[in-house]
């Protein structure tokens, strides 16, 4: 059994200057000032829509991320609506095979320590399911249906697809303190890389919630 922390990688995510260009388009259509577009301008025209609260021009932004979680946040993620997901399946993911090291992958806990007796029980309640799995499998079970007695804390992999309305709208509501631990622990990072990537649409919430 391998345990892993979470992880996320920006997989298509257009130029800074072509996502400025293009949606600084898309607003200056409504108010007919294409006209004042100039070197420079986008960023400012781009606040300024934010701050007015007209976001919908920002859908036009596309962006893909491919997430590693486990599969109690990747339940939390996929409620998302407005956005495109394709997930790792444990109808056909079997983890017997060779390819995945014949064991089960599961994310780290970030809420226990190593040295501490919940850990420690949640490390054998683990086992105990990769060795159940297992067994079902040499007693010839489908790998769908030996996923039955899998745990919540499989490790999954999950790509989303959402324009920057809905990014900003995911991250204001997975980066806040009520949120589950472990989703906050895979959405900051990605806050954090978005503001240094394309700062004008995720500054304001880098500073609300990493600041």
């Amino acid at each position: 059994m391998r345990v892993v922390p979470p992880a996320h990688e920006i997989l298509f995510l257009p130029p800074p200057e072509e996502i400025l260009k293009l949606i600084e388009t898309a607003g200056r259509t409504c108010y007919k000032s294409e006209d004042r577009m100039q070197a420079g301008s986008a960023e400012q025209f781009i606040k300024r829509i934010l701050d007015s609260g007209h976001e919908s021009v920002i859908e036009h932004g596309v962006c893909s991320v491919k997430f590693v979680c486990d599969r109690g946040v990747s339940h939390e993620l996929v409620r998302h609506r407005l956005a495109a997901y394709s997930q790792e399946s444990t109808r056909y993911a079997n983890y017997s095979r060779e390819k995945f090291g014949s064991e089960i992958t599961v994310i780290k806990p970030c809420f226990w320590e190593e040295d501490s007796r919940m850990y420690a029980e949640w490390r054998r309640s683990m086992e105990a399911a990769e060795k159940n799995y297992m067994r079902l499998l040499e007693l010839g079970a489908k790998a769908q249906e030996a996923r039955s007695v899998l745990p919540n804390s499989l490790k999954t992999e999950v790509v989303m697809t959402a324009n920057l309305r809905e990014w900003r709208h995911v991250l204001k509501l997975r980066c806040s303190k009520p949120a589950h631990p472990q989703i906050r622990e895979l959405m900051l990072p990605l806050l954090a890389e978005f503001r240094e990537r394309i700062p004008v649409f995720f500054e304001d919430l880098y500073q609300q919630y990493c600041g």
